[in-house]
């Protein structure tokens, strides 16, 4: 997964730099350097300076110790935004946990195992179908199912408290498919 993040944080990197390269306008005049009159140091590479700035933007090749810190960067940013995710929705009378809900489950994991003293409670949910047992029991399945999905990640179990509400606190109210398939959740709640 890490090694995951790492490929498309490089790739994001050269994308920006792709585009950044290519973003020239052709109006330049013979003798003027990029057509403002910036002068540009054609061994060591140019520098894109704005108006007012005094320090710019330079191409100069970034040193191995930079591009690791700036990848580093770009995984925990990646990392964070997936941990704004904290809402897992299941389907009909299933507690398999969906494929496009991975990503983030692993970025909890391994915000976890980073914080061993952070806690977390998931809170597994329902919709209306079905009798108030039944929807316990099946909310008790996803949340847990969530759990071993987060310790076999590198969380610790210590950490992860495990509730269910079955039907009673729908995220939607309503009948029909769509208000359903919102109140089919595990939700994860820190602490």
């Amino acid at each position: 997964m890490f090694m995951n993040m790492q490929s498309k944080a490089v790739a994001m990197l050269f994308a920006v730099g792709l585009v950044a390269g290519c973003s020239t306008t052709g109006d330049m005049e013979e003798g003027d350097a990029w057509g403002n009159g910036i002068p540009m140091d054609e061994q060591a590479g140019s520098s894109v300076f704005a108006d007012g700035y005094d320090d710019g933007i330079s191409t100069q090749a970034m040193t191995e110790e930079e591009r690791r810190r700036l990848e580093a960067q770009a995984a925990e940013t990646g990392e964070a935004a997936l941990r704004r995710i904290t809402v897992f929705y299941f389907d009909f009378d299933a507690s398999e946990i969906k494929r496009e809900a991975q990503d983030a489950l692993i970025a909890h994991a391994a915000f976890l195992r980073a914080n061993p003293n952070r806690r977390v409670r998931l809170e597994g949910h329902t919709d209306e179908r079905g009798t108030k047992e039944y929807n316990m029991a099946l909310g008790e399945r996803r949340a847990n199912s969530v759990q071993r999905f987060l310790v076999v990640n590198g969380a610790s179990r210590n950490q992860i408290e495990v509730v269910s509400y079955g039907e009673e606190k729908p995220a939607a109210m309503g009948q029909g498919e769509a208000a359903w398939a919102q109140n089919r959740r595990v939700e994860l709640i820190y602490r």
